[in-house]
């Protein structure tokens, strides 16, 4: 099972990674710090799921999540933001996230999300 996480902090990258890594030891991870790299790192490799931000430099998470549906319609994405649930999840959503979350929710709610996009439950 591999996993790309693309967000424009390295200490977010870090901690995203290490609470999966506890929870899913059997996970390989990428990070990505903008839009183009992940996108680049998308195509070199298979991926079951992404971690995606909103606020990256190069290309916006809205536009990485489009790129991302329409070339790889069957990776699920779960878009990690800091900016309001009611602001930006219904889109999101429709434009193909599995799920959005917000930076202040728990380590376990990103746990449970993964696990059950990933279909590990």
């Amino acid at each position: 099972m591999h996993i790309l996480i693309a967000d424009d902090h390295a200490e977010v990258r870090r901690g995203l990674k290490e609470i999966l890594a506890d929870a899913l030891p059997e996970a390989h991870f990428a990070d990505a710090g903008n839009g183009d790299e992940a996108l680049s790192l998308l195509a070199a490799s298979e991926y079951g799921l992404l971690l995606l931000d909103l606020n990256m430099p190069k290309r916006n998470g809205l536009e990485v999540l489009r790129d991302v549906k329409h070339n790889y319609p069957q990776l699920a994405v779960i878009v990690v933001s800091i900016q309001a649930e009611d602001q930006y999840a219904a889109q999101c959503i429709r434009d193909g996230a599995a799920a959005f979350l917000n930076k202040d929710s728990a380590p376990e709610r990103l746990v449970l999300l993964a696990r059950s996009i990933l279909r590990l439950d």
